[in-house]
């Protein structure tokens, strides 16, 4: 299917209800998320999809993922790579940003339930993945993007990475303030880390081939918030035609003739975030082709070839078509959370969580 086009207030509930199920079918008793059955779970896909089944309305399941996760958290506040249930399936590296996302997940659950428990809970698996994340800050603002096996960091930094960190410890900032923790040294770091993005190049892709190439590197500045809306729509606009197949959604890569429906719709959103409605709306009615009748989106497809590849159906792709949806639609509180920048402020008022 093709030609789903959203608007403000229309949700396509019926239509998406299967890909909420597939994501619910896939998960374990556990509360972990695979990225398909069989398959292994890394921090930051697996709470992608938990989003997708809070937006969808499941959240017994959503906390039992974020629980889960939690369950598994090191004593230094990190997650391996990856994992098989109780066993770890990679353990060569611990990555930023895998960690930090687990901020951006609580986050955005709590602004849709408003579960003041959820987050008390929540907040010391929180606390200690962004102390983890800003160890490895450097004196320049950058992150570096992961330890090694030993707990060695891994000196370099990735633009992607450092972004979706940097939306990370937007969403961190506000749990703290909403629990009347003090973290101010956490929006410091965030701002030190936005200037690294903005006006420090060489320090990203310092000791590798630059990732300029990945159409993440592209639009992820555009989407964490990184970047003033004027700046953003021109960042977008400058290669849109190197990215973007008319019709068929958003490269992966430049030079590869492979199409991908979770960048695709964090494009979405990231279009949303430069306001570029219109073109948000379009790109999103692509993407329906790759849908299987059981909810289920494939990962890509390769337009050379004509197939689809590789032969998977993610859970973390049906996480970000729901993610997009509510974006378009904001059908959800935390339709926001992608398309615009909200800090809150100490000492104004907000409302505090608090657990009775």
């Amino acid at each position: 299917m093709s030609g789903l086009y959203l608007s403000r207030g229309l949700f396509p509930q019926e239509f998406l209800r299967p890909t909420v199920g597939f994501i619910l079918e896939t998960q374990l008793p556990t509360g972990e998320i695979p990225w398909f059955a069989g398959g292994y779970a890394d921090p930051w896909d697996h709470v992608e999809a938990a989003m997708g089944l809070t937006v969808g309305g499941e959240f017994d399941a959503a906390r039992r993922a974020y629980h889960w996760l939690a369950g598994k958290q090191l004593t230094d506040g990190s997650w391996w790579a990856s994992y098989r249930g109780d066993e770890v399936d990679n353990f060569k590296r611990r990555e930023t940003n895998f960690v930090a996302y687990i901020a951006t997940g609580v986050w955005h659950h709590y602004l849709v339930t408003q579960d003041d428990r959820f987050l008390r809970e929540l907040w010391p698996a929180v606390d200690r993945a962004i102390g983890f994340v800003l160890s490895l800050q450097t004196d320049h603002g950058e992150i570096h993007w992961a330890v090694d096996g030993e707990g060695r960091a891994k000196e370099d930094a990735l633009v992607t990475g450092c972004s979706s960190i940097f939306k990370s410890l937007e969403c961190a900032h506000n749990i703290a303030v909403t629990l009347g923790e003090d973290r101010s040294h956490w929006l410091r770091a965030r701002q030190r880390l936005g200037d690294a993005l903005r006006h420090k190049p060489e320090r990203f892709d310092r000791t590798w081939e630059s990732k300029s190439r990945y159409s993440m590197d592209w639009f992820y500045p555009v989407l964490a918030g990184v970047l003033p809306e004027t700046e953003a729509r021109s960042r977008l606009a400058r290669r849109w035609d190197e990215f973007v197949e008319p019709g068929l959604g958003c490269r992966c890569v430049v030079e590869e003739p492979w199409v991908t429906v979770a960048e695709s719709c964090e494009l979405v959103m990231a279009l949303l975030a430069a306001g570029d409605h219109a073109r948000a709306v379009e790109l999103f009615s692509w993407l329906h082709q790759w849908r299987e009748t059981d909810g289920a989106y494939w990962t890509g497809y390769q337009l050379v070839e004509d197939l689809l590849w590789p032969d998977e159906q993610p859970t973390w792709t049906a996480g970000a078509i729901l993610l997009a949806a509510d974006a378009l639609t904001e059908h959800t509180p935390a339709a926001q959370l992608f398309t615009r920048v909200h800090l809150l402020e100490t000492g104004t008022g907000e409302r505090r969580a608090r657990v009775d």
